[in-house]
């Protein structure tokens, strides 16, 4: 019944999370891109109001002329709207399907016994510190560099070497696939953290001058525009990073904290053509191609480095368990008893599933080569230890028609 319960909140709290992160992701990308698209005004009584740009848009049947007021505008309007609360919600879900599908049961889903042998008090405390501790630095660079004419190069250098840091530790402490997602955690906080701390703190210190009647600080806009910029940054790196989950090619590589940082740095790269292309038609910059190029070329280097090494026949496996012949249910299940059982067997039923017979094996049997030889997820984190040669056993048991009598 636990499992059931999981299940569900599992899929409704995914839901939840998806559906915010769309809504603060795309009015992330949109400002972007109307900071980008702006001009200077035309309008005389526009430039008189202190409008620094503005954009005509046709959207839905309906032409739109937004404009914006670089410091303050000349009144306060009685409706004013503010942008957190897609933020804070897709953070809230987040971290609350990060619970339930990690954390909840962190011995099965976090650690894994072959990288770091520790109790799941212990890997659930250190997982945390990664969103604290990534935050309390991302911060401190930002506060002790963010000015100056190389400020955000450098930033970005230290910012870029700090998720290179984090992503080898995580890798070479947590199960592959919680890693992932925990990196992706880490630079997400950031990003809602830096709505919660910057942002909107410094929009309110500036609608309160103004009620006030007293003098804007710009430097409010300067800071609240430099954590956006970081935000759109993060955003494609941090889809990469949920999203792998579901590819286990990805988190199970030898290397995987060095594929994700390639995917990042790919993601970046991607992102930084988007917002420049947008200046570029106003001839602000030259033109951005070579950054997406670049990022496609990683993707692509990437690939090519990662191709697997076809395993057609058990015969292909240096392994006493070679074999000569078709594989019988006999050999399965040996291998089954060893690394199946303890989850799948008459005392433990994960997901409602039993290996521990002809019949509940043959019913079984594709998923089980597809989880167990396909996308190698099962057995989870590779708990019981199921070696090469044993995967490629009931994979050409598989091929060889899944006989079980």
């Amino acid at each position: 019944m636990e499992s059931y319960l999981l299940d569900w909140a599992n899929l409704l709290l995914r839901w939840v999370h998806v559906i915010t992160a769309i809504a603060w992701i795309g009015s992330s990308f949109y400002f972007v891109f109307l900071d980008s698209s702006l001009t200077p005004p035309v309008d005389d009584d526009l430039k008189k109001q202190g409008v620094s740009g503005e954009l005509w848009a046709v959207h839905g049947g309906g032409f739109y002329h937004p404009v914006k007021f670089a410091v303050q505008p000349p009144s306060l309007p009685a409706h004013l709207h503010w942008f957190y609360w897609e933020s804070y919600s897709t953070w809230l879900s987040g971290f609350a399907l990060f619970t339930i599908s990690y954390l909840w049961n962190a011995s099965a889903y976090l650690i894994d016994k072959s990288l770091m042998n520790w109790s799941p008090a212990m890997a659930i405390a250190v997982a945390l510190s990664f969103l604290v501790v990534f935050w309390l630095l991302y911060d401190g660079v930002c506060r002790l560099l963010g000015r100056g004419r190389h400020g955000d190069a450098i930033i970005g250098a230290l910012v870029a070497l700090l998720v290179c840091a984090a992503a080898y530790l995580a890798c070479r402490w947590f199960a592959g696939r919680a890693a992932f997602l925990l990196v992706g955690a880490m630079m997400a906080t950031a990003m809602s953290a830096n709505v919660l701390a910057w942002i909107i703190p410094g929009q309110r210190k500036v609608v309160a001058s103004i009620k006030a009647g007293q003098p804007v600080d710009p430097v409010h806009g300067q800071r609240g525009k430099q954590r956006s910029v970081h935000n759109t940054y993060f955003t494609l790196p941090v889809l990469f990073a949920m999203l792998s989950n579901h590819y286990s090619f990805t988190w199970s590589h030898p290397q995987n904290w060095l594929v994700l940082v390639l995917m990042m740095l790919a993601g970046a790269a991607i992102r930084q053509f988007f917002v420049l292309r947008h200046g570029y038609k106003l001839g602000r910059n030259r033109h951005p191609l070579p950054y997406a190029l670049a990022g496609v070329a990683v993707i692509i280097g990437t690939i090519v480095w990662m191709k697997p090494v076809a395993i057609t026949s058990i015969a292909d496996t240096e392994d006493p368990m070679r074999a000569t012949g078709k594989i019988g249910y006999k050999q399965v299940q040996v291998v089954l008893a060893q690394r199946c059982y303890p989850c799948h067997g008459a005392q433990v039923q994960m997901k409602n599933v039993r290996l521990d017979s002809p019949e509940a094996v043959k019913l079984h049997a594709q998923a089980l080569y597809l989880q167990a030889v396909v996308t190698k997820v099962m057995p989870m984190n590779n708990a019981t230890g199921i070696t090469e040669a044993e995967r490629a056993l009931i994979g050409q048991w598989f091929l060889d028609g899944a006989k079980t009598e």
